[in-house]
This record gives C-alpha cells, structure tokens and sequence, in this order.
C-alpha cells in the first residue's frame, strides 16, 4: 500500500506535522511506503481565474495532484488558522481543483486529522474538513482530533493520555481494515 502524509500547513515546526508523521508509523508494514509531504514544496502564486487565464495551472499543482493519485491512502493533519484551512493548504486545493475531469481528491480514502495547543484540538478546522472534502471528491474513512497537543503528546512516543491513545489507536485499526478490504477487491 502507498500512503500520502502531509500536514495542511507551511509551517516548517508544525505540531500538526509532526503529529501526522506520528501517525503514518502505524500504517507502516513489510509491503508499505509512506510518503511524508511538505507544503513548502509546492508553494504557487495565489489562486485567482486572472492568474490561471494568464499563466495556466501550476506544474506544481500537476505535481501535487500526481503525489495524490499515486497513494492508495491519503493521511491528513490539517493546521487551522482562525477556525479554518491555512491559506497554504487552500491554495494548494484550490489550483488542484481546476485541474481538467477530475475532483480534487478523486476518490482516495482518507483519515483526517488535526492537534492544535488548546482544548479544541483543531476540531473547528477537522469538522469543516469532514463536511467538505466529500464534495472534492474524498472518501473519509475517519477523523481524529487531539487537544493540547504540548500536554497530550512527546516526541518519540507520541501520543501519552491513555484515553486518546486508545481511542487514535481504534481509530486506525478501522481505517486499516477498510484499507484491506478495498486493496482485496481492487485485486
């Protein structure tokens, strides 16, 4: 199975990358590849019709879009900036989805995550995510929220409240299935 990780953020010390990177360790079995996304890499002008009349979609996009197709898995912590998307993330979607037949996620399964400091955990962000992202054509298999990130989570062992951990781990474990479960019949 390929797994596509990235965290919806540009910024370089992201806990959400960092709690996305956490969690792709738990998809990583003898036969798996994970492949771990910086936003950064695919930087592009702000998405506006005058700027794609003038100079046309991004390669970047073309490229970002190709990353996606090729994983069977999309793994997703998504940064919330003002109880929504960072405006690195949208962008990105944004000139995705102008790209000719084709919706922005084209069907790929997807686990949504989002960790913020405080007590919401990115959740304004993760439930506006889960009520979008079907429409651009992702399959949400779930979603998992951690709150206080800098009180919940160590690096190097992840997630230490015993509750949470239990429940990201059930979590997983459902998506995993699913997983199979598609991968057995595509064949």
């Amino acid at each position: 199975m390929k797994i596509l990780a990235f965290a919806g953020t540009s910024n370089k010390n992201s806990i959400n990358k960092i709690f996305v990177t956490s969690t792709s360790k738990y998809y990583k079995e003898a036969d798996d590849s994970i492949e771990l996304l910086d936003l950064n890499h695919f930087e592009m002008p702000i998405y506006s019709y005058d700027k794609e009349v003038e100079l046309g979609i991004p390669q970047l996009a073309h490229d970002f879009a190709a990353k996606m197709d090729a994983a069977d898995f999309l793994l997703i912590s998504l940064a919330e900036h003002n109880g929504s998307y960072t405006s690195a993330y949208k962008n990105i979607v944004d000139w995705v989805s102008r790209i000719p037949n084709r919706k922005t996620f084209n069907g790929k399964p997807v686990f949504l995550l989002a960790t913020a400091p405080g007590p919401m955990g990115g959740s304004t962000v993760l439930n506006a995510a889960v009520n979008r992202i079907t429409w651009d054509g992702a399959e949400i298999l779930d979603s998992f929220s951690l709150p206080e990130f800098h009180k919940n989570f160590e690096e190097g062992k992840g997630i230490i409240n015993p509750t949470l951990r239990s429940q990201l781990e059930a979590k997983v474990r459902k998506t995993k299935r699913v997983l199979a479960e598609k991968l057995a019949v595509q064949g």
